[in-house]
């Protein structure tokens, strides 16, 4: 493995200023960013000595096609740009670090009129308030229950509530007293909400003023010889009581902190999290990354504060420790702990203490953390060995049966999905490294397709696809060179802010496979020669045999059924299968439901929803008689006549329920 001659920069071009740089590959897409105090002299070091490098930063700049930088003004500036782009960009052999489990948050929608309180995992939402994150799920609803003694808000799905609505009766949780029963009119929406911020800030660490208030109520109900009051309070304050329980306090009250410690590995580390707010333990959360290039401990620290910490603008209110606390203790000082403490002050608004305790609580404190940390480790090196190894094999053998240059690091896979040639759709996924890249995804609808649902079908289906991706490959990678030659001001000098942010379909895969035979392997093989485009592999998987078909060639592939090659592509073909039957039956969806209806003259979308509201579906609707469609509110019995022979029009020529039950995938099966 030798580096790329040309990739090397002229001598004396790179500034010795601070600043931030790309590596690009051959089709221009960002594989990897750094900040440099002297970027002279950091770049400079990736070709000094090739050989001495570490393997992983070997297999970077062997990929690199280009390298590019910019100049800023001083350390934060970087700090702030690299963070920036390692967000637009997505490098591949920048450091990632991710959550090692799906962990669940107390979570408080206060973007709908009566908020819920529920528990939630994944992405967060706008417009929701987030408290955690909490070890388990039933952690959470333990509190819940606890707290609802003292704040009876809304906990029901909104069918639930809608339910309640209509019916005019609450639920369970109502006629118990763990909620004010808003869907019933018991409290208004303003009266609803308050109680809802007194649950927030409860939750917060204003946990005093409530057991307070409800002391002072207990003594007054007691005075006024209201025992039964007395008593409901007295066990309201038990409740509250029994809550702050769960809550470890290991600081003192006024302390809001993070408390950060990693375990580093050779080819991996972990981290873990502990939030303190008001010298409780709010949350706990745990990251893993791989090590992708030969960096310390202190450069991790510093990508994983910026990565913990960039996503928020460091003053939003986040229970999870997102927004930046006072003070952020640290088991490794980062590489530029100067530039890193201005940057979360900046971000915070307010100084900001970054720091590694070195005694009395909060070393101790820290101790536990770096436990939890290298027990992480010890967890995920047992989880994840087999399966790094396992995926290197899998594209490995996959390289070496379709007999490929190189290791297939970007697999696309096609699919299509039709009903006798009706509501023809095809779903394209995409597989980086072995693993599933959803946010490249993309779904097609296909335009030309015939009306039969024949193989040749869908072989016309794939041929048009395949064309259209890589035909939109080609535009944006024309449009993305021009705009990068106008914004150049020397070979691998600064870029002009010219520069736009790739399209969708800007980056081309190494191996191409579809779902199904030699026909449409052959199909995708035309449209790829057409374009002109001869670097890009293509086959077929049947699902027969699991036979990989190669358009040159008569006679199938067989890869050993046992073999991780197979299993990849079978992991690739499914998931495109799946994602294509989905849009499928939602456009299908949508056209039975919608379109029966929206055709006929004089139905307005009033008249459309009350139907809809009487029947509850286009199916009961068409089994109705005239007469009992004209007693809707609104409609008359001509246009009942004209609704009724509509839709038993659209049931005669065989485009009904029983016929939609099933789709038919790209390769040919129903």
């Amino acid at each position: 493995m030798a580096a790329i001659p040309h990739l090397r920069p002229a001598p004396g071009s790179i500034p010795t200023d601070p600043g931030v740089y790309r590596f690009k590959d051959g089709v221009g897409k960002v594989i990897y960013v750094g900040k440099a105090k002297n970027l002279r002299s950091r770049l400079s070091s990736y070709f000094r000595d090739f050989a001495g490098l570490h393997p992983r930063t070997q297999q970077m700049v062997s990929t690199a096609a280009d390298v590019d930088w910019t100049v800023v003004g001083n350390e934060v500036e970087a700090l702030q740009l690299e963070y920036s782009w390692i967000k637009q960009y997505d490098p591949r052999f920048n450091v990632k670090y991710r959550d090692d489990k799906s962990y669940p948050y107390l979570a408080i929608t206060l973007n709908e009129e009566f908020p819920r309180v529920q528990v939630m995992r994944g992405a967060k939402r706008k417009g929701v308030r987030y408290f955690g994150p909490y070890s388990h799920a039933w952690a959470i609803r333990e509190t819940v229950d606890l707290l609802l003694r003292v704040f009876p808000v809304r906990t029901c799905s909104a069918g639930v509530f809608r339910s309640a609505r209509n019916s005019g009766r609450p639920c369970l949780l109502g006629y118990i007293d763990k909620c004010v029963a808003p869907c019933v009119g018991r409290a208004s929406p303003e009266e609803h909400r308050s109680l809802v911020e007194d649950f927030c800030s409860f939750l917060a660490g204003d946990t005093g003023r409530f057991i307070r208030e409800l002391e002072r109520g207990m003594a007054e109900a007691a005075q006024e010889m209201e025992y039964e009051r007395a008593a409901r309070l007295r066990d309201d304050i038990a409740a509250l009581r029994a809550a702050l329980e769960k809550q470890a306090v290991v600081l003192p009250d006024s302390t809001d902190c993070d408390v950060i410690a990693m375990e580093e590995g050779q080819l991996e580390a972990a981290v873990q999290i502990f939030h303190v707010r008001g010298g409780r333990i709010r949350g706990q959360r745990g990251y893993v990354v791989d090590k992708i290039t030969d960096v310390g401990a202190g450069e991790l620290m510093e990508t994983f504060l910026g990565q913990l910490y960039g996503a928020l603008d460091g003053t939003e209110a986040d229970e999870s420790g997102g927004a930046v606390p006072r003070e952020v203790l640290v088991s490794h000082e980062p590489t530029d702990i100067d530039a890193v403490t201005a940057w979360l002050s900046a971000r915070r608004g307010a100084g900001v203490d970054l720091r590694v305790p070195q005694r009395g609580d909060k070393k101790s404190l820290m101790e536990t953390v770096q436990k939890n940390a290298r027990e992480a480790m010890t967890r995920h090196r047992s989880h994840r060995a087999s399966d790094l190894s396992t995926r290197s094999r899998a594209l490995n053998e996959i390289q070496e049966a379709l007999d490929l240059a190189e290791a297939p690091l970007r697999i696309e896979c096609y699919d299509i999905s039709n009903l006798q040639g009706e509501y023809a759709v095809a779903s394209m996924v995409v597989f980086e490294d072995g693993l599933a890249r959803k946010s490249e995804y993309r779904r097609f609808s296909v335009r030309g397709s015939g009306a039969s649902g024949t193989e040749q079908n869908d072989v016309a289906a794939m041929y048009e696809v395949i064309g259209r991706r890589f035909r939109r490959y080609l535009e944006e990678s024309s449009r993305s060179g021009e705009v990068a030659r106008m914004g150049e001001t020397g070979e691998h000098g600064n870029t002009d802010e010219t520069e736009v942010k790739p399209g969708k379909f800007a980056y081309p895969p190494n191996l191409v496979v579809v779902d199904g035979g030699l026909p449409q392997a052959r199909a995708a093989r035309r449209a790829l020669d057409e374009l002109g485009i001869d670097d890009v592999a293509v086959c077929g998987l049947a699902k027969r045999l699991e036979e990989v078909w190669l358009p040159e060639d008569e006679d199938p592939v067989i890869l050993p059924r046992t073999g991780e090659g197979l299993y990849l592509l079978q992991r690739v073909r499914d998931e495109a299968h799946r994602s294509a039957i989905n849009y499928h039956r939602q456009k299908r969806a949508k056209a039975l439901t919608g379109s029966s209806l929206d055709e006929l003259p004089g139905l307005g979308p009033a008249r459309r929803a009350a139907l809809i509201k009487e029947f509850g579906s286009v199916k009961r609707l068409s089994s109705a008689t005239v007469e009992e469609i004209a007693a809707v509110p609104g409609i008359g019995p001509k246009l009942a006549e004209a609704v009724h022979a509509h839709l038993t029009g659209d049931r005669s020529d065989g485009r009904g329920e029983t016929a939609a039950q099933h789709s038919t995938d790209g390769g040919g099966n129903r």
